[in-house]
């Protein structure tokens, strides 16, 4: 039987007696219907998870007893995903996707042809109800690492204090875009020596996604002037939702 799932953040993680804050603590009551006895689950998104019993159940705590514990390997390289916020409820898509394709960070860009745009305070809800997103899809598919979602940003701000990576891709439509095959095959010949990943591969990966329509002409060039490879996907358009899916797929598969 597949146990329910709790995130407990690691500030909060007490490795004898963890408690459930209020609003988990208030889907186990209320929602679950769960009672004290009940075995659950519980991990704090770096890795280490916990099968517990609920030994005091009330609507603003939950207080459990650890029975087993265990830590999750982590990933062979780190993926961070920019990408180009979607209209409508496609960037929540997005990041149930990039969770269970073992993304470890989730930066929304804001760019010049974006349609969504958001004040300060409105961004920062938005970053707020995003990682709610991110911590109910670990919940549900297993992942034990949690992504850090970022707040939105411009993509000219963003590129100004760019992630370091060992590759740094941008999905492209240009003609001299190049294949992930071709990019990992020249990146491996070049670092073999002194690749961290495993098979002389890159241990870390950060690749931008573009929206509706695409990077403009300027924003790919500063793009590629912060070190950004252009990446084909193929000969098909995708959907910016689909493009980040599938690059995902394709760098899980190629450096996990």
């Amino acid at each position: 039987m597949t146990l329910h799932r709790f995130y407990i953040p690691p500030a909060q993680w007490n490795p004898s007696a963890p408690v459930l804050d209020e609003a988990e603590s208030r889907h186990a009551a209320e929602v679950l219907r769960l009672k004290p006895g009940d075995a659950v689950s519980v991990f704090n998104g770096e890795g280490i998870q916990a099968e517990a019993r609920i030994s005091r159940l009330g609507k603003r705590e939950v207080a459990l007893e650890i029975t087993e514990t265990r830590s999750t390997t982590p990933p062979a390289a780190r993926l961070l995903l920019a990408q180009a916020v979607p209209k409508g409820k496609n960037m929540d898509l997005v990041l149930q996707k990039a969770t269970e394709l073992g993304a470890s960070g989730l930066i929304p860009l804001l760019t010049e042809r974006t349609v969504v745009r958001l004040s300060p305070e409105e961004a920062a809800d938005k970053q707020d109800k995003w990682q709610r997103i991110v911590i109910e899809a670990c919940k549900q598919c297993g992942q034990n690492f949690l992504p850090q979602v970022h707040r939105p940003v411009g993509l000219e701000t963003f590129l100004g204090s760019i992630p370091s990576a060992d590759l740094r891709l941008v999905a492209a439509i240009e003609p001299g875009a190049k294949s992930l095959k071709t990019i990992l095959s020249d990146w491996s010949r070049v670092h073999a020596l002194t690749a961290a990943g495993p098979d002389g591969q890159p241990s870390s990966a950060l690749v931008l996604i573009g929206p509706e329509g695409d990077f403009t002409p300027a924003e790919l060039a500063k793009a590629k002037a912060a070190g950004c490879q252009p990446l084909t996907l193929g000969p098909i358009i995708l959907r910016t939702e689909t493009a980040a899916i599938y690059i995902l797929s394709v760098l899980a598969h190629e450096l996990f």
